[in-house]
């Protein structure tokens, strides 16, 4: 298992050691004890989610506030997205930038998002499966996102605007700038 630190404080991509051979493949996508090793991070996950998507679909941008924040470890078990994140802590050297990258079943990459950044993706596969390790559960009343269009934000989704498929709740998301002013 590799660690590649992002320019975001604090996010980071996790490449597990893939062993293959004519059958396939093998590989370890999470280990606790090797986890805290390559990070001092001793994080508790709590709760896996997982979802199956079209190519097109965006979602995102989300987080969660409060005590509810949660950190995450995010890979893709079949197909292919961009992954985005956005740094919203305040006091982070690194409030408001952002980071993306492709997650794919083929290079088995995975993304530690800490506490305070929202996370996003678009699918750029049919029938893609994405899953994720939380380390709080979902807690309704402290989600939060921002519109995935965001002008100060500026993310290259590097997918065609007109071929999205977005729902309606994540259209009417409210702007970086009306969220920390």
């Amino acid at each position: 298992m590799e660690k590649e630190q992002t320019y975001l404080e604090g996010c980071f991509l996790i490449t597990p050691k893939v062993f293959s051979d004519e059958r396939g493949n093998f590989f370890e996508s999470f280990n606790k004890s090797q986890f805290y090793q390559l990070t001092d991070l001793d994080v508790d996950f709590v709760q896996d989610n997982q979802s199956t998507s079209h190519r097109g679909v965006l979602r995102g941008l989300h987080f969660q506030t409060g005590n509810y924040q949660q950190a995450k470890l995010v890979r893709v078990i079949k197909g292919s997205v961009l992954d985005v994140v956005v740094d919203i802590r305040p006091q982070s050297k690194t409030f408001g930038q952002h980071f993306s990258t492709v997650l794919s079943a083929e290079n088995c990459k995975q993304l530690f998002i800490p506490k305070g950044f929202a996370h996003g993706f678009v699918v750029l596969e049919d029938d893609s499966i994405f899953a994720y390790k939380c380390d709080e559960y979902y807690h309704k009343a402290s989600e939060g996102g921002i519109i995935y269009n965001d002008e100060t934000l500026n993310i290259d989704w590097q997918f065609p605007e007109s071929e999205l498929i977005i729902s309606e709740k994540d259209k009417v998301l409210p702007s970086f700038r009306s969220l920390f002013k």
